[in-house]
Protein backbone atom coordinates (compact mmCIF):
# COMPACT_ATOMS: atom_id res chain seq x y z
CA UNK A 1 0.00 0.00 0.00
CA UNK A 2 1.22 3.47 -0.82
CA UNK A 3 1.30 6.28 1.69
CA UNK A 4 -0.05 9.51 0.26
CA UNK A 5 0.69 12.81 1.97
CA UNK A 6 -2.07 15.40 2.04
CA UNK A 7 -2.20 18.96 3.34
CA UNK A 8 -3.48 17.75 6.69
CA UNK A 9 -0.73 15.17 7.18
CA UNK A 10 -0.30 11.62 5.97
CA UNK A 11 -3.30 9.81 4.51
CA UNK A 12 -2.78 6.23 3.45
CA UNK A 13 -4.73 5.03 0.46
CA UNK A 14 -5.23 1.72 -1.28
CA UNK A 15 -2.25 1.35 -3.60
CA UNK A 16 -4.30 0.54 -6.70
CA UNK A 17 -5.29 4.15 -7.34
CA UNK A 18 -1.67 5.25 -7.75
CA UNK A 19 -1.05 8.96 -8.29
CA UNK A 20 -3.38 9.76 -11.19
CA UNK A 21 -5.66 12.60 -9.97
CA UNK A 22 -8.73 11.09 -11.63
CA UNK A 23 -8.10 7.71 -10.04
CA UNK A 24 -7.33 9.24 -6.63
CA UNK A 25 -10.56 11.26 -6.71
CA UNK A 26 -12.51 8.14 -7.66
CA UNK A 27 -10.93 6.22 -4.78
CA UNK A 28 -11.49 8.99 -2.25
CA UNK A 29 -14.99 10.04 -3.25
CA UNK A 30 -16.79 7.15 -4.96
CA UNK A 31 -15.33 3.67 -4.62
CA UNK A 32 -17.13 1.74 -1.93
CA UNK A 33 -19.72 4.43 -1.16
CA UNK A 34 -23.16 2.79 -0.85
CA UNK A 35 -25.23 3.81 -3.87
CA UNK A 36 -28.99 3.54 -4.20
CA UNK A 37 -29.62 5.83 -7.16
CA UNK A 38 -30.96 3.85 -10.12
CA UNK A 39 -29.12 5.93 -12.72
CA UNK A 40 -25.80 5.52 -10.92
CA UNK A 41 -26.30 1.79 -10.48
CA UNK A 42 -27.04 1.46 -14.19
CA UNK A 43 -23.99 3.59 -15.03
CA UNK A 44 -21.68 1.36 -13.04
CA UNK A 45 -23.24 -1.79 -14.46
CA UNK A 46 -22.50 -0.57 -17.98
CA UNK A 47 -19.05 0.81 -17.19
CA UNK A 48 -17.94 -2.34 -15.38
CA UNK A 49 -19.01 -4.37 -18.41
CA UNK A 50 -17.16 -2.00 -20.72
CA UNK A 51 -14.02 -2.45 -18.64
CA UNK A 52 -13.73 -6.19 -19.34
CA UNK A 53 -10.18 -6.76 -20.59
CA UNK A 54 -9.19 -3.14 -19.97
CA UNK A 55 -8.03 -1.05 -17.03
CA UNK A 56 -10.55 0.80 -14.89
CA UNK A 57 -8.55 3.99 -15.38
CA UNK A 58 -9.14 3.68 -19.14
CA UNK A 59 -12.88 3.61 -18.48
CA UNK A 60 -12.73 6.49 -16.00
CA UNK A 61 -11.05 8.62 -18.65
CA UNK A 62 -13.89 7.80 -21.05
CA UNK A 63 -16.66 8.20 -18.48
CA UNK A 64 -17.93 11.59 -19.62
CA UNK A 65 -17.95 10.32 -23.19
CA UNK A 66 -20.05 7.36 -22.06
CA UNK A 67 -22.49 9.67 -20.31
CA UNK A 68 -22.88 11.66 -23.49
CA UNK A 69 -23.12 8.63 -25.77
CA UNK A 70 -25.52 6.71 -23.54
CA UNK A 71 -28.09 9.45 -22.87
CA UNK A 72 -26.77 10.31 -19.43
CA UNK A 73 -27.35 6.66 -18.48
CA UNK A 74 -31.10 7.13 -18.68
CA UNK A 75 -31.98 3.45 -18.66
CA UNK A 76 -35.26 3.83 -20.55
CA UNK A 77 -33.56 5.87 -23.26
CA UNK A 78 -30.76 3.31 -23.66
CA UNK A 79 -33.28 0.46 -23.73
CA UNK A 80 -34.88 2.18 -26.73
CA UNK A 81 -31.63 2.34 -28.71
CA UNK A 82 -31.84 0.71 -32.14
CA UNK A 83 -29.48 -0.28 -34.95
CA UNK A 84 -28.92 3.37 -35.83
CA UNK A 85 -27.66 3.98 -32.30
CA UNK A 86 -25.40 0.94 -32.48
CA UNK A 87 -23.86 2.33 -35.68
CA UNK A 88 -23.45 5.72 -34.02
CA UNK A 89 -21.77 4.20 -30.97
CA UNK A 90 -19.42 2.05 -33.06
CA UNK A 91 -18.22 5.25 -34.73
CA UNK A 92 -17.72 7.12 -31.44
CA UNK A 93 -13.98 7.33 -30.61
CA UNK A 94 -14.76 8.45 -27.06
CA UNK A 95 -15.99 5.04 -25.91
CA UNK A 96 -14.87 1.43 -26.24
CA UNK A 97 -16.01 0.57 -29.75
CA UNK A 98 -16.75 -3.09 -29.23
CA UNK A 99 -19.97 -4.31 -30.84
CA UNK A 100 -20.56 -7.03 -28.24
CA UNK A 101 -20.17 -4.59 -25.36
CA UNK A 102 -22.38 -1.98 -27.00
CA UNK A 103 -25.09 -4.53 -27.76
CA UNK A 104 -24.80 -5.87 -24.21
CA UNK A 105 -25.27 -2.37 -22.77
CA UNK A 106 -28.53 -1.95 -24.70
CA UNK A 107 -29.73 -5.44 -23.82
CA UNK A 108 -28.79 -4.89 -20.19
CA UNK A 109 -30.85 -1.69 -20.13
CA UNK A 110 -33.88 -3.70 -21.20
CA UNK A 111 -33.16 -6.39 -18.60
CA UNK A 112 -32.62 -3.64 -15.99
CA UNK A 113 -36.12 -2.29 -16.70
CA UNK A 114 -37.55 -5.77 -16.24
CA UNK A 115 -35.83 -6.07 -12.85
CA UNK A 116 -37.29 -2.70 -11.89
CA UNK A 117 -40.77 -3.91 -12.81
CA UNK A 118 -40.33 -7.11 -10.81
CA UNK A 119 -38.65 -5.72 -7.69
CA UNK A 120 -39.79 -2.10 -7.70
CA UNK A 121 -36.21 -0.94 -8.26
CA UNK A 122 -32.85 -2.35 -9.32
CA UNK A 123 -31.58 -1.03 -6.00
CA UNK A 124 -33.90 -3.33 -4.05
CA UNK A 125 -32.86 -6.28 -6.20
CA UNK A 126 -29.12 -5.65 -5.97
CA UNK A 127 -28.95 -4.83 -2.27
CA UNK A 128 -31.06 -7.88 -1.50
CA UNK A 129 -27.94 -9.96 -2.14
CA UNK A 130 -26.33 -8.44 1.00
CA UNK A 131 -29.53 -8.07 3.04
CA UNK A 132 -29.44 -4.31 2.52
CA UNK A 133 -26.21 -3.66 4.42
CA UNK A 134 -22.64 -3.27 3.14
CA UNK A 135 -20.34 -6.18 3.85
CA UNK A 136 -17.34 -5.02 5.87
CA UNK A 137 -14.10 -6.74 4.94
CA UNK A 138 -10.78 -6.24 6.69
CA UNK A 139 -8.08 -6.82 4.09
CA UNK A 140 -4.58 -5.70 5.06
CA UNK A 141 -2.84 -6.18 1.72
CA UNK A 142 -4.04 -5.58 -1.83
CA UNK A 143 -2.89 -9.10 -2.69
CA UNK A 144 -5.63 -10.38 -0.36
CA UNK A 145 -8.43 -8.70 -2.33
CA UNK A 146 -10.61 -11.30 -4.05
CA UNK A 147 -11.77 -11.03 -7.64
CA UNK A 148 -15.02 -12.86 -6.90
CA UNK A 149 -17.05 -14.07 -3.95
CA UNK A 150 -19.90 -16.52 -3.36
CA UNK A 151 -22.28 -13.54 -3.47
CA UNK A 152 -20.89 -12.26 -6.78
CA UNK A 153 -21.17 -15.80 -8.10
CA UNK A 154 -24.85 -15.89 -7.14
CA UNK A 155 -25.48 -12.41 -8.54
CA UNK A 156 -23.81 -13.31 -11.83
CA UNK A 157 -25.85 -16.49 -12.15
CA UNK A 158 -29.08 -14.63 -11.53
CA UNK A 159 -28.23 -11.77 -13.89
CA UNK A 160 -27.38 -14.28 -16.61
CA UNK A 161 -30.71 -16.00 -16.04
CA UNK A 162 -32.37 -12.62 -16.52
CA UNK A 163 -30.59 -12.01 -19.81
CA UNK A 164 -27.74 -9.72 -18.74
CA UNK A 165 -24.48 -9.92 -20.67
CA UNK A 166 -20.94 -8.96 -19.62
CA UNK A 167 -22.02 -9.59 -16.04
CA UNK A 168 -19.88 -12.51 -14.92
CA UNK A 169 -18.77 -12.99 -11.34
CA UNK A 170 -15.62 -10.83 -11.66
CA UNK A 171 -17.60 -7.94 -13.14
CA UNK A 172 -20.29 -8.40 -10.50
CA UNK A 173 -17.73 -8.29 -7.70
CA UNK A 174 -16.22 -5.12 -9.16
CA UNK A 175 -19.74 -3.66 -9.27
CA UNK A 176 -20.29 -4.63 -5.63
CA UNK A 177 -17.05 -2.90 -4.67
CA UNK A 178 -17.83 0.21 -6.71
CA UNK A 179 -21.34 0.82 -5.37
CA UNK A 180 -20.62 -0.10 -1.79
CA UNK A 181 -22.19 -3.51 -1.32
CA UNK A 182 -18.78 -4.43 0.04
CA UNK A 183 -16.16 -2.26 1.74
CA UNK A 184 -12.89 -3.50 0.26
CA UNK A 185 -10.70 -0.55 1.20
CA UNK A 186 -7.66 -1.91 2.99
CA UNK A 187 -7.66 -1.53 6.76
CA UNK A 188 -4.74 0.91 6.52
CA UNK A 189 -6.65 3.15 4.08
CA UNK A 190 -8.33 6.20 5.58
CA UNK A 191 -11.53 5.42 3.67
CA UNK A 192 -11.96 2.02 5.30
CA UNK A 193 -12.93 3.41 8.69
CA UNK A 194 -14.98 6.23 7.19
CA UNK A 195 -17.12 3.82 5.17
CA UNK A 196 -17.37 1.38 8.05
CA UNK A 197 -19.01 4.12 10.09
CA UNK A 198 -21.36 5.25 7.33
CA UNK A 199 -24.98 3.99 7.56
Amino acid sequence: MNGKVGSGGTASRCAWCGDDPLYVAYHDEEWGVPQHDERILFEFLILEGAQAGLSWLTILRKRENYRRAFAGFDVAAVAAFDDTDVTRLLADPGIVRNRRKISAAIGNARAFLQVQREFGSFDAYLWGFVDGRPLQNAWRDSLDLPATSPISDALARDLKRRGFKFAGSTICYALMQAVGLVNDHLTGCFRHAQLRRSP
